[in-house]
C-alpha cells in the first residue's frame, strides 16, 4: 500500500508518499504561499533531481491537485497514476478530549474537528482544508487523522487539570492537552527498541527540542505529564515563545504598555523566548555561534534555555519517582551537542554520565550517548512524525478492510 501523508497549514502544505511494504519514502515536498499567484512547489522524488515550480495556487484544493500532478508526472513522478495512492493520512494538531488515538475520517470526525477550532484556531481550520481538498481531488480514497494531542490523553487528572475554578473546565475544557505527541510517541518507542527493553518497563523523559519545545514524562509506556499546556505556549523557553511565566504579567504589561489581547499574544508567541533574550535570533545555531564568540546576551539566552530544560527533567524524575532514560529529539535536540552537554552536566545527581566523544559525534542514527556506567541512559533519537502518521493510517485502513471496528 502507498500512503500519502499531508501536513496542511494555512498557507502551506507539506507531503510525503510512503511505500508501506518497506516504509520507504517515494517522494516528498511542500507547497508554499498558497493563496498567491507566485506559489512555490518543491518536489523531491527519492531517486530523481528536485523539481521547483512557481505558479498560481489560490486554495488548498488546487494545492493538492498540484501535488498529485507532481507525484504522477511522467518524468519526475513517483507513481504511474493516482490510483496507486490507496490512503491519505493527515496531521491534526488538536483532538481535544474526544480523540485519544488516530482515526479514519468520517462526517462525525470532521464535525468534531470543527468543534475544536476554538482550541487551535491557527491549525485545525487549515488541517480541515487539507482534508476537504483531498476529498475533492481523490474521492473515495480513505483518509485518517493523527492528532498531536492524542498521546497525552493518558495523563491523569492530577497532571492535566489547572488549579482554577472547575466551571472553566466543565464549560470550556480549559485543561492541559500537550502537543508534539506524535513525536514523543514515536521516539519513545524507538528508544525502547534501541535499548532492547519493553517501553512499559522504562521511566522515560523525552525532550523534543526544536523551535517549539516540550518535555514529556512517559510512565508505563504512556504520557504521564507534558510541559505544553492548553496551548503550545506553556512550558519550556522556546525559539520565540516565552514558556512558563507569572500569569499576572499579562494584565500588568497590557495595562502599562496599553497592549491589546492580540498584541500581547503576539509578543508571547512570536517575540519572546530565545529571540527576545539573545537579541539575535530564535535559531539555536546562531545563538550558539554568537555565544562562542563572546556575546553575553547569547550566552544568557543559552543558559536560560538549558536551565529550564533541566528543571523539567528534574521535575518529571520526581513525578515518576525515578528516571531510566533521557531522550533528546527534534532539530536542536538531535543536532546540538552543546545543548545536550549543558543539560546533562547540570543533572548528574540523577545518575547521568555523558560520554563526551559519543555526544560530539554527529549522526542521523538513533544512538546512546551516555557511558556504560551511567545509571540513566541518555539517547538521541531522530523523530519521524510522518512515518508514524503513515503507519497509523496503514493500520486503520487495513483494519477497515478486514471489517474491524477498532485497531
Amino acid at each position: 500500500m502507498k500512503v500519502l501523508v499531508i501536513n496542511a497549514g494555512s498557507s502551506s502544505l507539506k507531503y510525503q508518499l510512503y511505500d508501506m511494504r518497506d516504509e520507504s519514502v517515494l517522494a516528498s515536498g511542500r507547497v508554499e504561499r498558497i493563496g498567491m499567484d507566485s506559489s512555490i512547489v518543491t518536489h523531491e522524488p527519492a531517486d530523481k533531481p528536485e523539481v521547483r515550480d512557481v505558479s498560481e495556487i489560490l486554495d488548498h484544493v488546487t494545492a493538492v491537485k498540484k501535488v498529485i500532478d507532481m507525484l504522477t508526472h511522467a518524468e519526475y513522478g513517483a507513481v504511474a497514476t493516482m490510483d496507486e495512492i490507496q490512503a491519505v493520512g493527515h496531521r491534526v494538531v488538536h483532538g481535544g478530549e474526544v480523540f485519544n488515538s488516530s482515526t479514519l475520517v468520517t462526517p462525525e470526525v470532521k464535525l468534531e474537528i470543527r468543534r475544536l477550532f476554538d482550541l487551535a484556531p491557527l491549525h485545525n481550520p487549515a488541517h480541515m482544508m487539507g482534508i476537504t481538498a483531498v476529498e475533492a481531488n481523490m474521492p473515495g480514497v480513505p483518509q485518517a487523522v493523527v492528532f498531536d494531542t492524542a498521546f497525552h490523553q493518558s495523563m491523569p487528572n492530577t497532571s492535566y487539570l489547572y488549579p482554577i475554578p472547575q466551571v472553566l473546565y466543565r464549560r470550556h475544557k480549559v485543561r492541559r492537552y500537550g502537543f508534539h505527541g506524535t513525536s514523543h510517541q514515536y521516539v519513545s518507542q524507538q528508544g525502547a527498541e534501541l535499548l532492547g527493553k519493553p517501553l512499559k518497563s522504562l521511566k522515560m523523559v523525552t525532550a523534543h527540542i526544536g523551535n517549539g519545545a516540550s518535555c514529556t514524562a512517559i510512565l508505563d509506556g504512556k504520557s504521564f505529564d507534558t510541559s505544553m499546556g492548553m496551548t503550545p505556549l506553556e512550558g519550556l523557553m522556546m525559539g520565540t515563545r516565552s514558556g512558563d511565566l507569572d500569569p499576572a504579567i499579562v494584565p500588568f504589561v497590557m495595562n502599562k504598555e496599553e497592549l491589546t489581547l492580540n498584541e500581547v499574544n503576539s509578543m508571547l508567541n512570536k517575540h519572546s523566548g530565545m529571540l527576545a533574550i539573545s537579541g539575535i535570533s530564535s535559531d539555536m545555531r546562531e545563538v550558539t555561534e554568537a555565544m562562542e564568540e563572546g556575546d553575553r546576551n547569547a550566552k544568557l539566552a543559552f543558559d536560560m534555555y538549558t536551565y529550564r530544560v533541566r528543571k523539567y527533567i528534574g521535575a518529571y524524575a520526581a513525578a515518576m519517582n525515578g528516571i531510566d532514560v533521557l531522550l533528546f529529539t527534534a532539530g536542536v535536540g538531535e543536532n546540538s551537542s552543546a545543548l545536550r552537554k549543558a543539560v546533562c552536566d547540570g543533572i548528574t545527581f540523577l545518575g547521568i554520565e555523558l560520554d563526551e566523544e559519543k555526544n560530539a559525534k554527529r549522526s542521523k542514527e538513533a544512538r546512546v550517548i551516555s557511558t556504560e556506567a551511567s545509571r540513566v541512559k541518555v539517547l538521541v533519537v531522530p523523530t519521524n512524525e510522518e512515518l508514524l502518521i503513515a503507519r497509523d493510517t496503514y493500520t486503520l485502513v487495513q483494519a477497515q478492510a478486514a471489517g474491524e471496528t477498532n485497531v
